[in-house]
């Protein structure tokens, strides 16, 4: 803690915001953790948790919002979806048979959010637990956003000139469930990959 350079003393900070605070720096960790699946196709520098975690959000809530579902809702969960890979690492599907599990994501989240104050860890530990337990339209259009950003991003590394990406491609469509997510990733598959306001430069 740092002194009070009005007083010259230590200000007082309770527990409970030490414990958000600690949350928060141990999820810090997300920014710098890459998407390790994609090193099996050659992409030296993937993207980190964080930068999936943000644009799963995003298409939580485009995608929940069609389906006539709460958006904030599903972003929320979205948001959080990855949190326990602070604790257990991004781990490919090629990996995971072999690694014994440790603990469920809702048991890693509780152990996460234990020093946090009762309002803010039950946020967490409840969007988790939707999550996990896909049993809200919500849930369904968060699980939607992570395997459709997957996909948007395997074709964003096809287009780089990245090999191999298909399978990536294949099971994220599969995976799908909301007639909106099917539209979207068939919408991703099809078009030019370009923004309004691109221009060559950019390409």
């Amino acid at each position: 803690m740092t002194s009070d350079a009005s007083s010259g003393s230590t200000p007082e900070v309770d527990d409970g915001a030490i414990g958000i605070a600690t949350y928060m720096f141990e999820q810090g960790v997300l920014k710098r953790m890459r998407r390790a699946g994609w090193w099996h196709v050659g992409v030296r520098d993937p993207e980190s948790v964080a930068e999936h975690s943000f644009r799963v959000a995003q298409l939580a809530s485009l995608i929940a919002a069609e389906e006539g579902a709460d958006p904030a809702r599903a972003a929320l969960m979205a948001i959080f979806h990855d949190s326990q890979e602070t604790r257990t690492g991004d781990i490919p599907h090629t990996a995971k048979p072999y690694i014994p599990s440790s603990g469920d994501n809702e048991s890693i989240t509780r152990d996460q959010v234990s020093r946090m104050p009762e309002a803010a860890a039950k946020t967490v530990q409840e969007a988790v637990s939707e999550y996990e337990s896909q049993s809200s339209l919500e849930a369904r259009c968060a699980k939607d956003a992570d395997k459709l950003e997957c996909l948007i991003q395997a074709v964003e590394y096809a287009k780089a000139g990245y090999q191999g990406v298909e399978g990536w491609i294949t099971s994220s469509r599969d995976a799908l469930r909301t007639d909106t997510a099917k539209r979207i990733a068939d919408a991703a598959l099809t078009t030019s990959h370009t923004w309004p306001g691109a221009t060559e430069s950019d390409h």
